[in-house]
């Protein structure tokens, strides 16, 4: 990994990836600043169709830099009309599980059986309809075994098992994960430089689809590196979720 270039900055371009293609949708990063910065700079750079919000009910005109409202607004965007948006399938959220599967089933529910949990989470609110009704993708800022697991408590959001829409891939602090597999299950997409397979193996509680030939995720070029450092996250709240 380039010495100029931190593992925050590399899960940010692995997150603004995850929206190439989408043209004119909402972009809903709701997992953290890692992957609201990768919406926002999607938007500014190769998806200039996308549609972001200041974080509030605000389409901006431009990208906003993290931590400010919108200057200019392009438009409102009421939970009325959010929810007519995700039943039609025109946006693209980003959430973060506390627990994961194979198929992309997730959990952010409760740990332990329904019944008598070990421990009670924000509950599956808007999980089911995001996952049946629009593409999902998730964000794991910290990979481990405690979210990577085989079986999840319980189901917030649906996999591809389930009858999900789409859930397009799983960006962490180790690697990129998908689902581009003949029965769905989660592939090892790409590590991060300055990772090994082994080590996101070690990492994961369920068993993955590995390529043969695997490659490193790419490095943000320096267009995208100023724009991040200079326009979008001039004060580095990315690093504070992914520590160099």
């Amino acid at each position: 990994m380039s010495a100029d270039v931190t593992r925050a900055e590399i899960c940010a371009v692995a997150c603004a990836e995850l929206f190439r293609g989408d043209g004119e949708i909402v972009a809903a990063a709701v997992a953290g600043f890692v992957p609201m910065l990768g919406s926002r700079l999607a938007r500014a750079t190769f998806e200039p169709g996308l549609l972001t919000t200041d974080g509030g009910p605000a389409l901006s005109a431009e990208p906003v830099p993290l931590g400010r409202q919108a200057e200019e607004i392009e438009g409102w965007l009421p939970f009325r009309d959010h929810l007519w948006l995700v039943l039609n399938g025109r946006r693209h959220v980003v959430m973060g599980p506390s627990q994961i599967d194979r198929y992309g089933n997730s959990n952010i529910s409760c740990i332990g059986a329904w019944e008598r949990p070990e421990r009670q989470l924000l509950g599956a609110r808007g999980g089911p309809g995001n996952t049946l009704l629009n593409p999902t993708s998730y964000w794991v800022p910290k990979h481990s075994a405690r979210v990577f697991t085989d079986k999840v408590d319980f189901v917030s959001g649906v996999g591809w098992d389930r009858g999900a829409h789409e859930i397009r891939a799983v960006v962490t602090n180790l690697a990129v994960l998908d689902f581009a597999t003949p029965d769905r299950r989660m592939r090892l997409r790409s590590v991060h430089p300055g990772v090994t397979v082994e080590d996101v193996v070690a990492a994961t509680g369920l068993e993955l689809a590995i390529p043969e030939r695997l490659p490193e995720t790419r490095l943000p070029d320096a267009v995208e590196l100023r724009v991040m450092r200079e326009e979008l996250d001039p004060k580095g709240l990315r690093e504070r979720e992914v520590p160099s």
